[in-house]
């Protein structure tokens, strides 16, 4: 089934970085979405030092990153359905522009289908004990107390929820990953809290005592890319795809599908060659972006950057369109505590609609969007010699 082709309400382009701009753009932005940005605009100085409690220690002042916005960017997720402004934050000429072009070529193309496939956070305590019986006996007695220890999590939050916990044995020390979900925090901390609260009552009751323990191993991945990065989930597990048409790849992107496949091809061959944990044009750009636009960790772009993108010419039968999809395993991002809160960073939400309880999954969905159009951009622009005379002509003074 054909799909309509949306009304696109542009966002303003003219004098990018003056005043008269930034004036046209919000006001846009107001009128599209119904949402003021008075931290954003600068309308309001925010000396209320109050709301950085738990953000900052020493506290000096504020590290100033000029944020522009993308879109409108139409996203067909379960949780994300519509048109939407994605604000970045970033000191890279050309990259709002670049992720904007994919943006339009998505929303032309009828949109981008977005899935959360799972979600789950992790903390890997280290158990070292005498010898490898006293570690089956710690195994066993984990297993079996399971239910126990899920209850134990309920009395200390009210959003996490034990998953499992996975055993790995090395000689006489055994490392358990505890796997939660979050509900809309990214949940680091709440994690860590919990997984200490059950050590706590584990060391109370088991029948030996470790000869010592740590409360992270070094094996969850946290802020790393690992192996594992592929086979589980750390935060969300997020897939996009889209066709885009091959008319509008001309059109926006200046190129044919036959182009960006012969370019991925070529480029998956030499990433393989360099050793890189997945597949991808840029990633870490949009995700870095994205996070500190809306107060997120930033960090855990490390995980978060490892993912999968597929370029391909449909069948001619279909008629030789563009398919794109993106896959992002670990993608550790909420809506609700960490620096969400923050000023700035809850308007940048707050033009998303994904502001509070309830909006993890569809910031998820919106974000994987916005770096499917990232990677579209990028991919167009390498593989029709775009990409130095971009950055000439958007990065430099």
């Amino acid at each position: 089934m054909q799909l309509q082709q949306p009304s696109i309400p542009s966002v303003p382009h003219e004098d990018p970085t003056g005043l008269d701009g930034q004036q046209n753009r919000l006001a846009f932005l107001e009128t599209q979405t119904g949402t003021t940005l008075p931290y954003l605009s600068s309308i309001h100085a925010g000396t209320d030092l109050s709301p950085l409690k738990g953000n900052i220690e020493n506290y000096i002042g504020m590290s100033q990153v000029p944020t522009g916005v993308i879109g409108p960017l139409w996203v067909r997720g379960q949780h994300a359905d519509g048109q939407f402004f994605v604000p970045m934050a970033t000191s890279e000429g050309a990259l709002v522009a670049s992720y904007g072009r994919g943006a339009k070529a998505v929303t032309l193309a009828g949109g981008a289908r977005a899935i959360v496939m799972e979600e789950k956070v992790q903390r890997c305590p280290l158990f070292r004990f005498e010898n490898l019986d006293q570690v089956i006996q710690f195994w066993a007695f984990v297993q079996e107390n399971l239910p126990q220890m899920r209850e134990l999590v309920g009395k200390m939050s009210r959003f996490a929820k034990l998953i499992n916990i996975v055993p790995n044995v090395e000689g006489n020390q055994i490392i358990l990953s505890f796997e939660y979900t979050t509900g809309d925090a990214a949940g680091q901390n709440m994690v860590t809290i919990c997984t200490q609260g059950l050590c706590e009552w584990l060391l109370e009751n088991i029948p030996m005592q470790p000869v010592f323990w740590y409360i992270e191993s070094n094996f969850s991945g946290d802020k790393k890319a690992v192996g594992d990065s592929f086979t589980r989930t750390r935060g969300k597990r997020v897939v996009a795809e889209v066709v885009v048409p091959r008319e509008i790849v001309a059109k926006v992107l200046k190129t044919t599908p036959e182009a960006l496949e012969r370019y991925y091809e070529n480029a998956t061959l030499a990433a393989m060659q360099a050793g890189a944990l997945g597949i991808t044009g840029h990633y870490a750009n949009g995700l870095a972006a994205i996070f500190i636009a809306c107060g997120q960790d930033v960090a855990c772009v490390a995980e978060a950057t490892v993912g999968v993108n597929r370029f391909e010419v449909t069948p001619t039968k279909v008629g030789g369109d563009l398919y794109l999809s993106v896959t992002l395993p670990n993608l550790i991002v909420g809506t609700v505590g960490g620096g969400t809160h923050l000023p700035t960073q809850a308007e940048c939400l707050r033009l998303m609609g994904c502001s509070g309880p309830g909006t993890a999954n569809k910031f998820a969905e919106i974000t994987a969007v916005a770096i499917l159009s990232g990677e579209l951009s990028i991919i167009a622009a390498l593989a029709e010699g775009q990409f130095t005379q971009a950055h000439k002509t958007l990065g430099r003074k």
